[in-house]
């Protein structure tokens, strides 16, 4: 007999022996390829049915109580796989604008609770680009493109102008983003689309009711800055604005609505009303409106200065227009960061020269930066940025010379920030807008910003 057989042979005798000589007889048998390795096979070598699984006990702390597998005489069961995490949803397809609009529409009213008496009371606070809270010809056209929707369709609402008195019957209010996006859905490299984002929110239960996204051809809407957006100089993150965003982008059904955005809805709804009249050039009766905004709890925001700025400068009031753009500044400065819309000529480091009221402030608008940073004892970084249009080297070698060039008129009309700026250059590759057009509607992709060095060495 071989020694194999031997060892066989005695295994398969381990039943009349005591356990630990069993065992140890099972693990030579294995060794020598006697026994197959069954989940079956008790630690005698013994064909058995798995006992049922028993409750699961508190983890053991290492090496405390544990117990092998082969000492239990219970099979070995392979610990289960953790669960996958869900895929993402694939994002919507791209759809003409006017279906896309109508698609984000129907889906809010239908799935939206229906309203307790009719018919139900909703506002539509404007809509406005994600990325710079600026309204355009496409949001406005959005806007108009609803009111249609819910007459012809969901007769149980009835849509209302956002204004002071609106807001007392605690309606219900839609906000929208309309933002372009590459094809992962963000914010940065080659739009492809444009993000439409919709959401109803009820103020008197302070929740997100509905919610939609849909995605529109690049190609089909007009995103052209309505009148006061285009004019206005100055740009920056506003709280205000932000909280508007994340009220669409952030949210989902069931959520509170951002207390920040609730607690400016009435700053919001003059200022609403203040640029319709501005865009209907009632220039007089915007900067009322806009003056009224500004005594409001949430009236320190950026919108409200540069109407307030835009408005006189159309009126014709330089010297209060000046004190309104050092206001525009200060604000910036306190976020930490001022873009300006300086217009420069195609491929040059010059400004343009023409009979725009804006553009022939330029001057004005230096001044009062170089006075502010100094009454702050600011130091500034100050970068130049370009569209995407055209090859990168050249647009990083000519957003460095045009910030060089507000460098150099900041000093010259403040001395003492000599040695407390830097320039450079960004290229293409801060885009707000992305899309390339060089023309009104991508303005902010070709600014100048300004932001305090922290600390000032």
């Amino acid at each position: 007999m071989t020694k194999t057989e031997r060892i066989c042979a005695r295994s398969a005798s381990s039943e009349r022996r005591g356990p630990l000589t069993a065992l140890l007889l099972v693990i030579g048998a294995l060794a020598s390829g006697c026994v197959p390795l069954d989940a079956n096979v008790d630690a005698a070598g013994h064909k058995s049915t798995p006992a049922p699984a028993a409750p699961a006990a508190a983890p053991a702390t290492a090496n405390q109580g544990q117990v092998s597998p082969a000492s239990t005489g219970s099979p070995v069961a392979a610990a289960p796989a953790a669960p996958s995490a869900p895929a993402p949803p694939p994002p919507p397809p791209v759809l003409s604008f006017d279906d896309a609009v109508a698609n984000a529409a129907h889906a809010v009213f239908k799935n939206a609770p229906t309203p307790d008496v009719g018919p139900g009371m909703v506002v539509i606070d404007p809509l406005v680009d994600g990325m710079t809270g600026y309204q355009s010809t496409a949001t406005r056209s959005i806007q108009d493109r609803i009111t249609t929707i819910v007459r012809q369709d969901f007769p149980g609402y009835s849509v209302q102008r956002i204004t002071p008195e609106s807001l007392k019957q605690q309606p219900r209010v839609l906000v929208g983003t309309f933002t372009p996006v590459n094809a992962q859905m963000k914010t940065s490299g080659d739009r492809e689309a444009y993000r439409f984002c919709l959401v109803m929110g009820d103020l008197k239960s302070g929740k997100i009711v509905a919610k939609s996204v849909a995605r529109a051809r690049i190609g089909d809407a007009d995103s052209t800055p309505t009148a006061v957006f285009s004019d206005s100089p100055v740009w920056t993150d506003d709280p205000n604005v932000q909280a508007y965003i994340a009220t669409c982008q952030a949210s989902k059904v069931g959520d509170p609505i951002k207390p920040e955005y609730f607690d400016g809805l009435l700053a919001a709804a003059l200022v609403s009303e203040a640029q319709d009249a501005y865009d209907e050039g009632h220039y007089a009766e915007a900067l009322d409106l806009y003056a009224t905004a500004r005594k409001t709890p949430a009236g320190d925001q950026l919108r409200v200065y540069n109407g307030i700025y835009v408005t006189l400068v159309k009126l014709g009031r330089t010297e209060q227009s000046a004190a309104a753009y050092r206001d525009l500044v200060d604000f910036g400065l306190r976020h930490k960061r001022v873009a300006v819309k300086f217009l420069f000529r195609p491929g040059s480091v010059r400004f343009v020269t023409d009979n725009n009221p804006f553009s022939g402030s330029y001057g004005m608008w230096l001044q009062q930066i170089a006075t502010q940073a100094v009454a702050s004892q600011a130091c500034l970084q100050i970068t130049g940025h370009t569209s995407p249009t055209g090859p990168a080297a050249m647009n990083d070698s000519l957003s460095q010379l045009r910030a060089e060039y507000v460098q150099s008129r900041l000093e010259a009309d403040a001395p003492q920030l000599k040695k407390r700026t830097v320039a450079t250059g960004a290229g293409s590759r801060e885009n707000l807008i992305g899309t390339g057009r060089d023309d009104a509607s991508d303005a902010l992709d070709r600014r100048v910003e300004l932001k305090p060095i922290e600390p000032c060495t």
